[in-house]
């Protein structure tokens, strides 16, 4: 098994999705994701894209990730919300809640860790 490798989108099935419909706050957003790796111990990276839309978001999870293209917002419950463009970085931890709004489609890569 390979110890590294390049992120090649072309290499690798997409996973279609969407909100979860009592999630779903407005829009139709739409999800496009690229797994690249998914290791023992429950560590995931890849490549995420969402088109315009917006609903609630529950983390469970540790998630780092960085805005490759886009505009989206990201509000805390009770908190201000964060707008994110190309080149933004953030790392979200377990209990997060809040809301995700996707303004123009935006394109992440990530790495999660359960």
């Amino acid at each position: 098994m390979t110890k590294a490798y390049k992120f090649d989108l072309s290499t690798v099935e997409t996973e279609e999705g969407a909100p979860a419909p009592d999630r779903l706050i407005s829009g139709d957003p739409r999800f496009t994701t690229w797994n690249f790796e998914e290791a023992d111990g429950g560590i995931y990276a890849g490549v995420w894209q969402a088109t315009p839309g917006k609903w609630r978001v529950v983390y469970d999870e540790w998630e780092y990730f960085h805005i490759l293209e886009g505009h989206s917002i990201l509000t805390e419950e009770g908190g201000d919300p964060v707008h994110l463009k190309a080149g933004d970085s953030m790392i979200v931890r377990p209990g997060f809640t809040g809301t995700w709004e996707v303004i123009e489609t935006t394109r992440k890569d990530y790495v999660i860790r359960l």
